[in-house]
């Protein structure tokens, strides 16, 4: 069995070394999908890199790409398993403003239906396009700041 870094205080890395009890659905190398305890919905799936890391900085390119390569055909999974679900949802709260509350990055997939109770509660609000463009400039600034260079992912 291969080895990981692990947190032996996270709840998650006890699920990954077995020490804590999961339904598991999918298991790879490199990521692992569970049923959530606490579910938004019958199917409510969440997959999590094997190795401890808090939040999407804490991964690599290549893993964040398997990982969301996992959600996809988990997704395809849900639509086809029989239980409701007329459409997905993923979603991924990374830090505590984002409530984010187990700290080992995780998405949630889970299935919705039209009568569902699952809702987000935000007022949406337009802004100017002066704006926009102000937040796009700083965006790119950040992308810079971190190594990006343009025309590259």
């Amino acid at each position: 069995m291969r080895s990981f870094a692990e947190d032996p205080a996270c709840t998650f890395c006890g699920i990954v070394s077995g020490r804590v009890r999961s339904s598991r659905v999918y298991e790879d190398a490199q990521v692992l999908a569970f049923m959530d305890i606490h579910p938004a919905a019958p199917g409510d799936l969440l997959v999590i890199p094997k190795a401890h890391a808090e939040g999407l900085e804490d991964i690599g390119r290549s893993s964040t790409a398997h990982l969301f390569q996992v959600v996809h055909l988990l997704a395809r999974g849900l639509r086809r398993s029989g239980l409701p679900c007329e459409g997905v949802n993923v979603f991924l709260a990374d830090g505590e403003a984002a409530d984010q509350t187990v700290f080992h990055l995780h998405v949630h997939v889970f299935p919705r239906t039209a009568d569902d109770r699952f809702r987000l509660e935000v007022e949406w609000q337009e802004r100017s396009r002066a704006d926009l463009d102000d937040d796009a400039a700083l965006i790119r600034s950040g992308l810079a700041r971190s190594g990006h260079r343009p025309g590259r992912p």
